[in-house]
């Protein structure tokens, strides 16, 4: 990308108020959906009450706004790399994030989640300073292939919010209530020892087709949704096609309500006003190896910041020296740890509103200082988080489709700057890496016989991704430098995901 002259006064200039408060809103728009989808997923797959995903909805809003703030204007020289940036929850740790809840539901689950994110960020912030020196372990054909790996892993979430969960109420089959009466029948008569004791973990098999499960009225939503955001990236273009896939998500909203499933009793008994409270499901509970798998998400995280960093400093005419990324990369690990002492997740710039800032060409960092108020005031309305959760996941599977693909995308779109004609490593990296990154995901029962302590370690398809795309880069193309022209290139073939 060629360097854009621009004053660099430009950062710092100081809009009208109205003018700010438009602008500022305009990137709450843009990453608002993707704000709001992470604290839906984990609390759902977490199994919170409806009361509780609200919270985490309202806190991710909160901590959005003011990590938001911290990265654009500057808290001491140590936090904010001083440009417009709105920081909002990374995709990339999702994926971790859904194994831990799933291994872990409930609030014992959360305070698992918390205790890994709020260890990864204090790590994070250690090692910011060291990161451009940990670049060579993470070449496009690294990140590109974790990336990939994310984003088919998180696919199979929204393909559930379409059709249902392939367990509990809404599995393919259920049990048969006849078989179960039988069971229960037989149970009867062995006190009269007519029939043998039965074996212990006899159970009735499902064998009944669920009505609940591929709902054709669930099925048309999710279309409806995902043909609506189709429309609006065809048809329409900047700021609309940017909040296309949050318009979608309106338009299913209200299709769904006129159609009887959306249910807004616990938007009615919600507070306009409540403070967002850190520990809320109790004390954090450390886990090295959950620490361990964030750590490695967070290490992804800020290269892939780095890269943003330099690109959005060539947009707005200004250099990035050392030190400014070091406070920048530190905010992530700072925004991270506030995100687990506030009961939500890893911070990291968002690359859309990188994107928005080359479409508007207003450079100011003012304007995200002024987004990101306007998403501390979201977060103090519960209301708001209420109505987000009232969303049948319908809805949220046609989004997530789009979504999710979309961060398989990015990481397609990286690999696309590798060179995969000269260098064969890099095809074998990228092949092996996505097949051992695929088995939890297809054999998730592959560590029945393993030893159980080392099963957390491996049963994170992204972590057995990262892990084996580092060590086979090692192996075949060693540790090269990777230059900022490289980083900066990675960086906007990556736009559009987060």
């Amino acid at each position: 990308m060629s360097a854009v002259t621009t004053d660099v006064d430009a950062v710092n200039e100081k809009l009208p108020p109205a003018r700010l408060f438009t602008l500022g809103l305009q990137h709450v728009l843009v990453m608002y959906a993707g704000a709001i989808a992470v604290p839906l997923i984990v609390g759902r797959v977490l199994k919170l009450d409806p009361h509780q995903v609200a919270f985490l909805i309202s806190a991710d809003l909160f901590v959005c706004g003011v990590v938001t703030i911290i990265q654009s204007l500057g808290a001491t020289q140590w936090f904010g790399v001083r440009l417009p940036v709105m920081m909002g929850v990374t995709f990339a740790s999702v994926g971790p994030m859904v194994s831990i809840a799933v291994a872990n539901p409930g609030t014992e689950g959360a305070r698992m989640l918390f205790g890994a994110i709020i260890g990864a960020g204090v790590i994070a912030m250690l090692i910011a300073p060291l990161v451009s020196r940990m670049l060579r372990f993470f070449p496009p054909v690294v990140t590109g292939t974790i990336i990939l790996v994310i984003g088919v892993t998180l696919m199979r979430v929204g393909i559930n919010w379409i059709f249902g969960l392939p367990f509990g109420p809404t599995a393919p089959k259920i049990v048969a209530p006849e078989h179960v009466a039988w069971l229960n029948e037989v149970k009867g008569m062995l006190a009269s020892g007519a029939i043998p004791p039965i074996p212990d973990g006899l159970q009735v098999a499902p064998s009944v087709d669920n009505v609940k499960y591929a709902s054709p009225l669930n099925m048309l939503i999710s279309g409806i949704v995902l043909a609506t955001i189709v429309a609006i990236m065809k048809f329409t273009s900047g700021f609309f096609s940017n909040i296309a896939v949050l318009i979608g998500i309106v338009v299913g909203a209200v299709v769904a309500a006129l159609l009887g499933m959306m249910h807004f009793e616990h938007v009615g008994t919600a507070d306009w006003f409540a403070l967002i409270t850190p520990f809320h499901f109790g004390l954090p509970i450390f886990d090295p190896i959950m620490i361990l798998t964030m750590t490695l998400v967070m290490i992804v995280v800020m290269i892939e910041s780095t890269g943003m960093f330099l690109a959005l400093g060539e947009m707005c005419g200004r250099k990035i020296e050392r030190p400014s990324l070091a406070a920048g990369l530190r905010t992530d690990g700072l925004g991270t740890v506030i995100g687990g002492l506030f009961n939500t997740f890893p911070y990291t710039s968002f690359s859309q509103n990188v994107g928005l800032v080359g479409v508007t060409g207003i450079r100011s960092r003012y304007v995200c200082v002024a987004g990101g108020a306007i998403m501390i005031v979201l977060g103090l309305v519960p209301k708001m988080g209420a109505l987000v959760e009232a969303l049948p996941v319908a809805v949220l599977g046609g989004a997530g489709v789009v979504m999710f693909g979309m961060v398989a995308a990015t990481g397609v779109r990286i690999l696309g700057a590798v060179d995969f004609k000269t260098n064969r490593y890099n095809g074998l990296i990228l092949a092996i890496s996505l097949g051992l990154g695929m088995v939890p995901l297809i054999a998730p029962d592959f560590t029945m016989w393993l030893p159980h302590s080392i099963e957390p370690l491996i049963h994170s398809g992204i972590l057995l991704a990262a892990i084996t795309a580092v060590g086979l880069n090692i192996i075949f193309n060693g540790a090269r430098d990777v230059s900022e022209a490289d980083l900066r290139e990675a960086a906007l073939q990556a736009e559009g995901g987060h």
